[in-house]
């Protein structure tokens, strides 16, 4: 398994990831309506997407958008997605993207992270 932020190269894979994301939330299915999001994301650097690797196959991805808080002027991040392939749930990837993003914001001095995920989701815990 190998976490790194999102690369162009990437698009194919992860429009398919979020694209199932999206479906997973009830949303229709619309790849390259995905695609152009995330490429955009990528393109304009207006969120961070780490993606996790099992040997050449994008499994899973979390994305970060920043904010700001003004009281501590330090950066905050906000998670909002967070999504691992049904297939590869239960293996740890879900938890592993979690604290690499943890440790993202570690390094980058933040004054926290903000998960904005569905009620339900493991990550709440």
């Amino acid at each position: 398994m190998t976490i790194r932020e999102a690369l162009r190269e990437d698009l194919p894979q992860l429009a398919e990831l979020m694209d199932a994301y999206r479906v997973f939330y009830g949303a229709p299915s619309d790849i390259e309506k995905a695609r152009v999001f995330m490429h955009e994301r990528i393109i304009k650097q207006d969120s961070v997407i780490f993606v996790v690797l099992v040997g050449d196959l994008l499994s899973g991805f979390t994305q970060l958008y920043p904010s700001f808080s003004s009281v501590s002027l330090r950066p905050l991040y906000i998670l909002n997605d967070l999504f691992v392939s049904p297939d590869k749930r239960g293996a740890g990837l879900g938890e592993a993207l979690l604290r690499h993003t943890q440790e993202f914001c570690r390094d980058k001095n933040a004054k926290g992270l903000a998960l904005e995920t569905a009620a339900d989701n493991p990550a709440q815990d």
